[in-house]
């Protein structure tokens, strides 16, 4: 019996690579124009090449598509590696405004969109390491 590859991930329903790529790109791109995005947007580096490649990379993964981030960086420690930065509520929400924004922007099924907006809340959520 041969096992069919699963064809419902959320990376094969957005597009695949260059729809994730399309996403990741708006994402930063918001975080640059939008003014209430300020504080998370001091937290990285001017040039926003490599981060946005790195999140590129983990999407992939995490919306079932290539392990990019894994095969190249091994496993994400997302907690562990954002450890360094102040996350609150704030920044939190600053991050899914524009995640949810450019969601908006990208996704064009509305279901995916939905499922999409709360996943990526549970993990921006779990990212928070201040009261």
């Amino acid at each position: 019996m041969q096992i069919s590859e699963n064809t419902n991930t959320h990376y094969q329903r957005i597009g695949g690579e260059a729809k994730v790529r399309e996403l990741v790109k708006r994402f930063y791109v918001l975080m640059d124009e939008l003014p209430e995005t300020h504080g998370i947007r001091k937290m990285h580096r001017g040039d926003l090449t490599d981060i946005e490649e790195k999140l590129f990379m983990f999407l992939s993964g995490w919306m079932g598509g290539p392990q990019l981030f894994v095969e190249k960086f091994g496993h994400p420690r997302l907690r562990q590696r954002h450890l360094p930065f102040a996350i609150g509520d704030a920044e939190r929400d600053q991050w899914m405004l524009c995640m949810n924004q450019a969601v908006q922007d990208v996704v064009e099924d509305e279901v995916l969109r939905k499922e999409l907006t709360a996943a990526f809340y549970k993990v921006a959520d779990f990212m928070r390491n201040q009261e």
